[in-house]
């Protein structure tokens, strides 16, 4: 629903929370606050929702994909409360079982590491679960970054190097940071071990979006916020923020003014470098990390898996959809001057091995999607700079994955900033 922003210096009857932003954080935001029976009014510049995890039609290759492939785990527990509220409880996507396949470009090695569900990793002392090569011994990595200086760069809390670092923790790790594992701060990496590999293989089923981003994180979102009375307005870009002692008085779009009531509130749900514009002094992550994918059309291949880490390639995970394989790479700086073409048959060559597809075959329709500023880049330095979601006013809060959740920039980042944000809103006097 497209909801017309009223006349300028007009105002709504009764308190309304203003969320400026409907990526992931804004819907969150809306959802919590939604069902505490706050009346809400949800702004975005675009003209979809989603922001960084979303689908869209395109027209190259003539199917839907979406904007960049994403993860989500049953241990994700601000994101399961999402689904569940905006899907309807029972109704939310299947999760897949705890199966992480992995790939070796150089040597065409395949293996699979297979966690047990329970808190007691007794997976780690069987062969055949845990990576080739590797002792049990190795994975109390994990435990060494739960216990590390938050601050302190991984490369000072493990040694990096072995078989179990090669080829499981720092795949993992730099797909989760999209930063350089060994200069990411040992805190992220360990909030996210804590809350997933340390609960056990129970906490992380894979949620794989088969049916896309927005079906599955935007699309029931809108619809649920609609049919409980929320409004939404697109293709509003808020320009600027009138504050008066902390207290944000109007919202400026340009060539209409929202002027807030004493008891209205707002969420700024927007990226860091926008909420940095919109709020002089605000500290936030002042640096970013890239992350490519290159999206090919073509039905399935026989016995590929949904997912697939590649080790010693370009490519890093493979996805499998029923019309296309998409490829991601975390922290791409380096690719984001790179020829489309030439990155695209590069990882397509390694697609087509790992596929077991015949090498000679033409290169199929592809897309190159590439992300600039797609997190903030999870180093000690800019971890320290992440605002709480109370930072900037009396009555505005923050949100985004970029604020302080303790995690990296992730699904379940930006959920569970939404909600501290609405949070705050809530408990505010």
């Amino acid at each position: 629903m497209t909801t017309p922003l009223p006349s300028p210096g007009a105002s709504f009857p009764g308190p309304t929370v203003h969320i400026v932003g409907a990526g992931l954080a804004g819907l969150a935001a809306a959802v919590r606050l939604t069902q505490a029976g706050r009346r809400v009014r949800l702004y975005e510049a675009a003209a979809q929702a989603g922001g960084r995890c979303r689908s869209y039609d395109e027209p190259n290759l003539g199917i839907r994909i979406d904007n960049g492939s994403h993860l989500m785990v049953s241990g994700n527990h601000a994101a399961m409360t999402y689904l569940r509220a905006t899907h309807g409880p029972g109704r939310e996507p299947a999760l897949e079982k705890v199966e992480y396949r992995f790939w070796d470009g150089a040597t065409g090695r395949r293996w699979q590491v297979r966690p047990n569900d329970g808190k007691l990793p007794w997976w780690a002392l069987v062969p055949s679960r845990r990576v080739p090569g590797t002792k049990a011994s190795d994975y109390l990595a994990g435990w060494k970054l739960m216990r590390a200086n938050p601050l302190a760069p991984i490369g000072e809390v493990l040694a990096c190097s072995g078989p179990a670092w090669d080829t499981f923790f720092r795949p993992v790790l730099l797909a989760a940071l999209n930063t350089e594992p060994e200069q990411s701060a040992a805190g992220l990496a360990g909030a996210i071990i804590r809350e997933t590999l340390a609960q056990g293989g129970a906490a992380y089923q894979p949620l794989l979006a088969s049916g896309g981003l927005s079906p599955v994180f935007v699309d029931p979102a809108l619809e649920w916020l609609v049919a409980q009375g929320a409004e939404i307005v697109w293709r509003r870009r808020l320009r600027a923020l009138t504050r008066v002692d902390q207290l944000v008085t109007a919202l400026d779009f340009g060539t209409e003014t929202i002027e807030l009531k004493p008891e209205d509130r707002v969420v700024l749900a927007v990226p860091a470098w926008v909420a940095a514009d919109l709020l002089p002094g605000l500290t936030t992550p002042t640096e970013h990390r890239s992350i490519l994918n290159v999206h090919f059309r073509l039905d399935r291949p026989a016995g590929m898996p949904r997912m697939t880490g590649m080790i010693n390639t370009v490519g890093e995970w493979a996805f499998a959809y029923d019309d296309h394989v998409s490829v991601t790479v975390s922290g791409a700086d380096r690719l984001m001057e790179s020829d489309r073409e030439e990155t695209s048959r590069t990882i397509w060559a390694e697609i087509a091995a790992l596929a077991n597809l015949d090498p000679a075959a033409p290169l199929p329709p592809w897309q190159v999607v590439k992300e600039k500023r797609a997190t903030f880049a999870a180093l000690p330095e800019q971890a320290k700079r992440r605002p709480n979601a109370t930072a900037a006013g009396k009555n505005l809060a923050l949100a985004g994955d970029w604020t302080a959740t303790g995690l990296p920039s992730t699904i379940e980042g930006a959920i569970r900033s939404g909600f501290t944000a609405a949070d705050a809103i809530l408990t505010a006097r």
